[in-house]
């Protein structure tokens, strides 16, 4: 749905993107994730055919981003920062105002106007002025407006920033419900819990080129290494602490319990619960500690800081 080969974008001397690879399937979600200036924004420009690529390509959708922009523009809906509301508009007279723009016929921006009223639940404020709106609906108001035209692609640059936290929380969960086998989705967000939430995929900018891509799973593996465990113990653990089986690391412990990364937790982790409770051992629990985007994010950039 989303194709990107050497995508670049130069200003002056400046490689403001320079070299982006990018696939992203129908249904999938990606975020791009990355540093204030790192090339997300302008990426997203060079995708909706605002900006033209000084080197590389990109389609959208089978569409060419340079050859056919009037293409690319009616098959992506775009949640830019900043929205650019009328604030003196209705909601109503907002989304009529896009539809025509979008070229649907009366009948057709009628029937969208109200489902996406609805669905967004804007519609009991539907003809006051925007103006009056707060942040979390004005927000929800500018992501109806890219669903008017039913696009496959979206494009959210930063979806629920400076927000507080109950409207992001409403259009996360209104993103979340978005996502469909036919509808492809970029974020581009500071915010790593959202992005875990939310995307299948992520990748990481800096300056202007993805430093490192995959699923939230996968990243967490190259970049973290192996799952860590911990066990729980009611009595004492260094008493009946078990000999850990090949492809164990013990990473702390404690009193009452320890940390281990595993390679196979399938095949070790029965192991060492049979032998702790063989010798006496009261388990309480034994789960996997963790791990976050946001250690994923840090991992990455301190490499980039030590090279």
């Amino acid at each position: 749905m989303i194709q990107a080969e050497d995508l670049s974008k130069q200003f002056g001397d400046t490689w403001a993107v320079d070299g982006i690879h990018l696939d992203v399937r129908p249904g999938q979600v990606l975020a791009l994730l990355g540093q204030n200036g790192a090339g997300k924004t302008t990426t997203v420009r060079m995708l909706t055919s605002v900006l033209l690529p000084t080197r590389g390509s990109a389609t959208i959708a089978g569409y060419d981003v340079i050859r056919h922009p009037e293409k690319v523009r009616s098959v992506v809906g775009v949640l830019t920062e900043q929205h650019g509301l009328y604030l003196r508009m209705t909601g109503e007279e907002y989304l009529e105002f896009f539809g025509s723009i979008y070229g649907l016929d009366a009948t057709a921006r009628r029937k969208r106007r109200g489902e996406l009223l609805e669905y967004f639940g804007l519609a009991a404020a539907a003809h006051q002025r925007i103006g009056e709106y707060s942040k979390g609906m004005r927000q929800k108001l500018s992501l109806a407006r890219t669903l008017l035209h039913e696009p496959p692609v979206l494009l959210l640059d930063e979806p629920t920033s400076a927000m507080d936290p109950e409207s992001a929380r409403l259009v996360r969960a209104s993103i979340a419900n978005l996502r469909s086998t036919n509808r492809t989705i970029i974020i581009c967000t500071h915010n790593l819990a959202e992005a875990e939430s939310l995307a299948d995929n992520v990748a990481i900018i800096y300056r202007g080129r993805i430093l490192i891509s995959g699923s939230v799973e996968e990243l967490k593996e190259r970049l973290l290494g192996p799952a860590v465990y911990e066990v729980r113990l009611r009595n004492g653990w260094h008493s009946r602490k078990p000999d850990l089986p090949t492809g164990v690391e013990l990473v702390t412990e404690s009193e009452f319990g320890a940390r281990f990364r595993v390679d196979d937790a399938d095949a070790t982790n029965p192991e060492i619960l049979q032998q702790l409770m063989a010798r006496g051992g009261e388990v309480v629990s034994m789960q996997e500690v963790p791990r976050t985007l946001e250690e994923v994010y840090l991992a990455a950039m301190a490499q980039v800081s030590h090279d």
